[in-house]
């Protein structure tokens, strides 16, 4: 269990964080588990609301998060190093927070102890996904409900 008394995200290097430290900056938005596709010119995003197959819609948590990468072709593993490589994860992402040598929200469970206040105050993506499952391969890129202009 990590001793959240200390904010060790603040004084500890990313790439010297222990696997549970880095592992519990996840703040379960379920942001980067939705299918996400670029443009052909890598400057746009587009997002869709349908989840990769293997998110639990409700818990925002993988339902098979240590086969997940054999499991899902493009699923992707963020790391301290393969981070700056994910330049669509958004601006509100815990990593990317921490990596500009920022403290975490307060509604972050490492701050206030509670998994659940992400989803109550709004931050999730909680009750706006349906899964991959429920949605045939064709129909995907006709719910693309956002169009973000990639700046980082």
């Amino acid at each position: 269990m990590i001793n959240t008394n200390k904010k060790f995200w603040l004084d500890t290097p990313l790439h010297e964080m222990s696997l549970e430290q880095w592992e519990s900056l996840c703040d379960g938005c379920g942001k980067c588990c939705r299918i996400q596709y670029l443009d052909e010119t890598d400057t746009m995003l587009m997002q869709t609301d349908v989840a990769c197959r293997l998110l639990d819609i409700d818990s925002l948590r993988c339902t098979d998060y240590a086969n997940r990468l054999s499991k899902v072709p493009d699923c992707v593993q963020i790391t301290p190093q393969t981070l700056k490589d994910y330049y669509w994860l958004p601006k509100s992402c815990s990593y990317k927070i921490v990596a500009r040598g920022e403290d975490l929200p307060s509604w972050h469970h490492l701050v206030c102890g509670d998994h659940q206040l992400i989803h109550k105050e709004g931050h999730s993506l909680r009750g706006k996904l349906v899964s991959q499952r429920h949605v045939h391969e064709e129909e995907i890129e006709d719910r693309i409900i956002q169009w973000i202009a990639i700046t980082d």
